[in-house]
């Protein structure tokens, strides 16, 4: 579960990687505060966090993987996300890329298979 500042935009954002809402949770205000996303194997929840979230005590990195690693990057640089080059280190050689969340979590993602 990762603090996040705005649950709808984390949502907003990782929908972008292909993860769909399982279930919400809002504020009497209607405010998302807490949401479950998934895609396949692959769950993450978001909870509103109730202090700023500083990237300094971020300690957590979100490894995944694309089918199209090469599609996925022009993808999200069209819709405006930020994604590094694809680089081939020895442990990913079909390729890898880095990107960040809206709070400043770091996403590697490798080229599957």
């Amino acid at each position: 579960m990762a603090h996040v500042a705005s649950v709808q935009r984390s949502v907003t954002f990782y929908e972008l990687l292909g993860l769909k809402v399982r279930n919400t949770l809002k504020a009497a205000d209607e405010t998302l505060v807490w949401a479950h996303v998934e895609c396949e194997l692959a769950e993450l929840m978001f909870t509103r966090a109730d202090a700023p979230v500083l990237a300094s005590q971020r300690a957590v990195l979100f490894y995944l993987y694309s089918a199209d690693l090469v599609a996925l990057r022009e993808y999200l640089l069209a819709k405006g996300v930020w994604a590094s080059v694809i680089t081939y280190p020895s442990y990913m050689p079909g390729g890898e890329m880095r990107v960040e969340d809206p709070d400043g979590y770091v996403l590697l993602i490798g080229q599957a298979g």
